[in-house]
């Protein structure tokens, strides 16, 4: 045991050279050194600082988006060796963060969907914000800045949010059908993605008020409550999100709250005297250079078009629906939205077609 012990410690002390890598390795990719090796730097004793925007960065979809980040030591002095920087994206559920960005010097590199879409902003010394073009609705979240100067590192966190609307969706066959996997592909289907709880709270503070509970993007199971009712946890229950907390994501079955952004195009009307048939308004588009239009393509329209049709259509799944912004008799009720007559097998409609521009 002694000398399992001593041969023990020696390995350790051999070892004891190696460089400390901050928890992520750079291989000879990003090495951008003259001579082709890397040169380990050990901090002087002053403190990195990162900061990046205590308010929330605002953007669209199809949109170019600059996420602020700036570092300084503290006391003051200048970086004597190459700074390596660091962007990854934090996920909803708190599992490992997805890695956006890593750059030293003037290389860099980015990862997976963020490949051709990111890069830093040179804009002088000790910046190392990150520019993001082509949002797209996955970028929407939070998002950490790291810089790393030798031993020494600091990072700060900002938070990207995508204006949007957040719609509640049952598929055709009635609720409480989806799990969760299905519920994040249906949205992805409707030209959206599952909710995340902000975006979900800023829907219910703008008036959403919805009694069916519906899966969110961390695999909780939420829904929100403007008019405290019985069969919507009591009456004595203040307004606000009734949360089931996280469930069986293969095994439970709930409805799904979508999020859609701005349109990267146009919806509109088409009809005929006698109306179409589903089939006959999908051809109907495709006539028209144009798609048959999915739900989160006119929630959108009518959040951020105004689109106002008294009109009912088909849409991709199957659903006639109309988007109403000025109640007026004969078009439901008398609060603005977008209504829906179902899964109809039959009766023949217009349709809302998409274009993107």
């Amino acid at each position: 045991l002694l000398l399992l012990l001593e041969a023990t410690l020696l390995r350790l002390a051999r070892g004891s050279h190696h460089p400390f890598y901050n928890g992520f390795y750079y291989n000879n990719i990003m090495n951008d050194k003259d001579s082709g090796e890397e040169k380990v730097d050990y901090f002087n004793g002053a403190r990195l600082v990162v900061e990046t925007s205590r308010d929330p960065i605002y953007s669209s979809n199809g949109a170019n988006v600059t996420l602020p980040c700036h570092y300084h030591y503290e006391p003051d002095l200048e970086a004597k060796h190459k700074i390596r920087i660091k962007w990854s994206k934090l996920r909803d559920d708190y599992t490992k963060e997805q890695d956006v960005l890593v750059a030293i010097g003037k290389t860099y590199m980015a990862f997976g969907d963020f490949q051709g879409r990111a890069h830093l902003l040179l804009a002088g010394q000790r910046v190392a914000s990150l520019v993001i073009s082509d949002v797209h609705l996955q970028d929407d979240g939070k998002y950490r800045c790291e810089v790393i100067d030798g031993l020494e590192d600091g990072n700060d966190v900002v938070d990207l949010q995508l204006q949007g609307i957040v719609f509640p969706y049952q598929p055709l066959h009635g609720q409480y059908r989806l799990n969760f996997h299905e519920a994040e592909r249906t949205c992805q289907e409707q030209g959206a993605m599952l909710a995340t709880f902000n975006q979900l709270f800023q829907a219910w503070s703008e008036g959403l008020d919805w009694c069916n509970a519906g899966w969110l993007a961390d695999g909780t199971v939420q829904y929100p409550i403007r008019q405290p009712r019985k069969p919507c946890g009591g009456v004595h229950l203040a307004p606000g999100i009734r949360s089931y907390g996280p469930r069986h994501r293969h095994l439970h079955r709930f409805d799904a709250f979508c999020f859609s952004s701005t349109l990267r195009g146009e919806v509109f009307y088409l009809d005929r005297p006698a109306g179409m048939t589903l089939e006959e308004a999908k051809q109907s588009c495709q006539d028209a250079g144009a798609e048959i239009a999915r739900v989160g393509h006119l929630y959108s329209a009518w959040k951020f078009l105004g689109l106002d049709r008294c009109d009912a259509g088909w849409l991709a799944d199957g659903s006639v629906r109309y988007p109403i912004v000025k109640p007026r008799a004969n078009c439901g009720p008398a609060e603005p939205g977008v209504r829906s007559f179902g899964f109809p097998s039959k009766g023949k409609f217009g349709v809302f077609c998409y274009k993107e521009r």
